[in-house]
């Protein structure tokens, strides 16, 4: 959810900082702090001196699988007939758990039918 969160704010915002990704997601700055840590010991992002992030491109390749996967449950989720908020939030659990099989189909699914 890191990885996709920063994404999400740097494509919105252009640059990124821990403090952005704690008030976008709800979570202490400490929480943020040690998972930027994870992160960039993972080679998924950097960190500069000012403090900005950037995904790296095995970041960038994760956060895009995952964003996509959230883009299109959500689409199916809504189409569906649940609400917006709902399908947001349930579309995050989903796209964690799914199998890149199971993805795929649905996708392929959508195209064949829309």
């Amino acid at each position: 959810m890191y990885l996709e969160t920063i994404l999400v704010l740097s494509r919105k915002n252009g640059s990124v900082r821990s403090i952005d990704v704690a008030e976008q997601m709800n979570y202490s700055k400490p929480s943020v702090s040690r998972a930027m840590s994870i992160l960039k010991s993972g080679e998924y992002i950097t960190v500069d001196r000012n403090g900005l992030i950037s995904l790296t491109e095995k970041g960038l390749d994760v956060a895009e699988k995952i964003y996509e996967r959230h883009r299109v449950i959500s689409e199916v989720l809504i189409r569906l007939g649940v609400d917006e908020e709902t399908a947001v939030r349930d579309a995050c659990k989903i796209e964690h758990d799914i199998s890149d099989t199971t993805f795929e189909i649905i996708k392929k699914h959508i195209a064949e039918n829309t």
